[in-house]
């Protein structure tokens, strides 16, 4: 096998490396360039985000790890103190690690950006055993019809509680129409006053009984 082929493989095998270290610890908006023809010195810019210094020491230290496991060297990692912007040179690719607001300052893409290199981000899972398909096929028909039971009596239920407009009017419309009864107002009662005299009977005799008889008067001749 000859030698380019090989360093072919050998950048390939970092680069994915390097990658699968980012997604570890959940790092954002993953990139990689090829600089082979922009740089002597590397092959591969790759730039990142960390939403904070904590995860950014975390995503250094967990390249630098996954590089060590796939058998290059140790990297060396500068700007660790402050996590605000570090770099891991793995040799032939070169990390950048940057919080968003000096990832959009420095603008690292449009330095290095002229050829994107694509990469199927998340790690493969390996293939599932066909005794192991057919056991979730089976647990898998087994669950499906008590889920749609309930999620058919969880809709029924919301259904009832929360009744759309098109099933109130439909309601409305199959209810017998109730005649409008009219209440006519209840007439005012006049209070009837009796007034009672204070004075007895007996009082009223003696009074007329001293009241002095009035005389004729004299007619002149």
């Amino acid at each position: 096998m000859n030698t380019p082929t090989v360093a072919k493989k050998d950048i390939t095998k970092l680069q994915r490396a390097i990658v699968d270290g980012l997604e570890d610890v959940k790092a954002q908006d993953i990139v990689v360039f090829d600089t082979e023809a922009l740089s002597a010195l590397f092959e591969r810019v790759i730039v990142a985000s960390g939403t904070s210094n904590r995860q950014t020491k975390a995503l250094a230290a967990s390249v630098r790890d996954a590089v060590r496991e796939a058998g290059f060297a140790k990297p060396r990692i500068e700007g660790e103190a402050n996590g605000e912007w570090i770099i891991v040179d793995c040799g032939q690719a070169v990390v950048h690690i940057m919080q968003p607001t000096f990832r959009q300052y420095y603008n690292l893409e449009e330095l290095w950006g002229e050829k994107p290199v694509r990469m199927k981000l998340g790690a493969a899972k390996p293939a599932m055993p066909e005794s192991a398909k057919a056991a979730a096929k089976k647990t898998a028909a087994k669950v499906e019809p008590t889920n749609l039971r309930r999620s058919n009596a969880a809709k029924k239920g919301v259904a009832e509680a929360f009744p759309s407009k098109a099933a109130l009017k439909k309601a409305a419309e199959k209810a017998p129409a109730k005649k409008a009864v009219v209440k006519k107002p209840a007439a005012k009662k006049v209070p009837t006053v009796v007034i009672k005299s204070t004075v007895k009977p007996a009082a009223k005799k003696a009074a007329a009984k001293k009241a002095p008889a009035k005389k004729p008067a004299t007619r002149k001749a």
